[in-house]
């Protein structure tokens, strides 16, 4: 990944300047909460990312995303820092190192996104670090398995990439054709997976086969419109290597109010989780295998635009089996047209062997500037 890095940079440094689109944003949240172990600690997370996005060429094209995070902070002498930091990435490839630790700052470097996309004729291949989205979940996703969707993050829009080649071509004005190969981060079986996505009557719609974190997977999604309702579905069978296959699906629905407010709402069944708390696989969780434990959940957003440069959002998420709850939310302020100022509190419930329930509160600031 870093050879690849390397050429993307200096292919960028021999192509016209003007065929390339520089931007990016500096970072900084603050945020007051408590470690596993109930001492409270205080962060400050410092991150600028730089962007150089466009043509190197008639089709050759680049998307390289650069970030570079300092972290201050009483939280640094956690034992949940030190357990998170030695977690190895969950790409392929290793594109990142830290640059500096010392009791109160941590530094680290990578690579956020990498890519190269060669065109020709109606076909696509794009190789490198990348965001593959598929699935139309906002809370949970049968089908997003390589960039899996965590509905309670503290950091929503960051989506990890994975290293893989990606090949796609266009069928028609609404349908396409998709591969995708990855190689598995724990040097197992690679990732390979097809898709294919069309409409038909106004109805979005795919079909997903193949093999992805090491799971057969074979399954579809829909989106369409009811009224003025936006609606949703994905469900998939999945088998593992060894073990009986299960089933998880997800319906939603989505409605804007013309007075600004916006509601979402989806409820997922996950038949790899469990009812029994004591059976919840915690490891997994941590480890970032898996992104839920138990088999029910329902989820709702909202959001409200108080004047054009103020809006307030929410995310509740429910584990409908042990009745624990999560709760995220915030009010973002368009100060300028470049500058964006978030306050929030996060707020779990539930008993203490739940999902929820053992997870501690926040309350946060944020501010970020786009250059």
């Amino acid at each position: 990944m870093a050879l690849l890095a390397a050429g993307l940079i200096g292919g960028m440094a021999a192509s016209p300047a003007r065929a390339l689109e520089w931007s990016g944003s500096l970072k900084s949240i603050g945020l007051r909460s408590r470690a596993s172990t109930g001492e409270p600690y205080l962060l400050n997370l410092n991150r600028l990312r730089i962007e150089a996005k466009g043509d190197l060429m008639p089709g050759v094209a680049v998307d390289l995303q650069y970030d570079n995070e300092v972290l201050l902070g009483s939280y640094l002498d956690s034992t949940d820092f030190h357990a998170q930091k030695d977690v190895p990435p969950a790409q392929y490839w290793r594109a990142d190192a830290n640059y500096v630790e010392r009791g109160d700052v941590y530094g680290r470097h990578w690579v956020h996104r990498g890519a190269l996309t060669l065109s020709r004729w109606d076909i696509d291949l794009r190789l490198g670090r990348q965001r593959i989205a598929w699935g139309t979940g906002r809370f949970w996703s049968p089908l997003d398995i390589l960039n899996p969707v965590n509905p309670l993050a503290l950091e929503r829009e960051e989506r990890v990439g994975v290293d893989a080649a990606l090949l796609e071509a266009k069928l028609g004005p609404l349908a396409r054709a998709s591969f995708v190969y990855a190689p598995s981060p724990l040097r197992g079986s690679a990732n390979r997976a097809l898709q294919w996505h069309g409409n038909m009557a106004g109805v979005d719609g795919s079909i997903v086969g193949g093999h992805l974190a090491g799971l057969k997977i074979l399954g579809t999604d829909i989106a369409s419109q009811i009224g003025n309702a936006g609606v949703r579905a994905e469900a998939a069978r999945l088998t593992p290597q060894a073990g009986p296959g299960f089933s998880r699906w997800m319906v939603g629905a989505d409605y804007a109010f013309a007075n600004g407010l916006t509601l979402s709402a989806e409820l997922y069944g996950n038949g790899a989780g469990s009812r029994d708390l004591a059976s919840y696989d915690w490891v997994g969780l941590r480890a970032g295998r898996i992104t839920s434990l138990a088999t029910r959940y329902a989820g709702l957003y909202a959001s409200y635009d108080i004047t054009p440069l103020l809006k307030w959002s929410t995310y509740v998420a429910v584990n409908v089996d042990d009745r624990s709850r999560g709760l995220d939310t915030r009010l973002v302020w368009s100060w300028r047209a470049d500058v964006e100022l978030t306050v929030g509190l996060r707020s779990f419930g539930g008993g203490p062997r739940s999902e929820h329930g053992r997870m501690p509160g926040a309350a946060l600031a944020q501010a970020q500037w786009f250059f």
